[in-house]
C-alpha cells in the first residue's frame, strides 16, 4: 500500500524546525533527508525514525517495527506526530549520531 503524499508533506511540517527535511518517493513509500542524511522512512503512512542510542534514550518506551517486509527493524512513531517540538528534538537527535554520506561514485562515461 502506498503512503499517501499529503502525510508526508505533514510530516515535513511538523519537521520545519529541525531544518531543512527532504524526501523522495520509492515506490510508493518514501524516504526523509536532513542534511544529505537519510533518517526516517514513510510506509503505509506510518512514520519509521533510523535507531540510534540517543534516539532510544530519548523516547523511552520505544516500539521498533520493520517499515517493509524484510527491512531492518526502525523506530515505529506514532502517539507523537502532532507535537512537532518533541519531533524535531528526536530528529537532531537521530541526525547528529548518524555517519556522514558515503560521496557519490561518479560513473564512466
Amino acid at each position: 500500500m502506498a503512503s499517501n503524499k499529503l502525510f508526508v508533506e505533514y510530516i515535513v511540517d511538523q519537521l520545519a524546525r529541525s531544518g531543512e527535511v527532504t524526501y523522495k518517493n520509492m515506490f510508493g513509500e518514501y524516504v526523509l533527508y536532513q542534511n544529505g542524511k537519510l533518517f526516517a522512512l514513510i510506509c503505509d503512512d506510518q512514520f519509521f525514525v533510523k535507531p540510534t542510542e540517543g534516539g532510544r534514550a530519548f523516547i523511552g518506551d520505544v516500539v521498533e517495527a520493520p517499515p517493509y517486509p524484510g527491512a531492518k527493524v526502525s523506530f515505529l512513531i506514532e502517539d507523537k506526530l502532532d507535537d512537532p517540538d518533541w519531533l524535531c528534538d528526536l530528529v537532531e537527535i537521530t541526525v547528529r549520531e548518524l555517519p556522514e554520506p558515503k560521496p557519490k561514485r561518479k560513473r564512466k562515461a
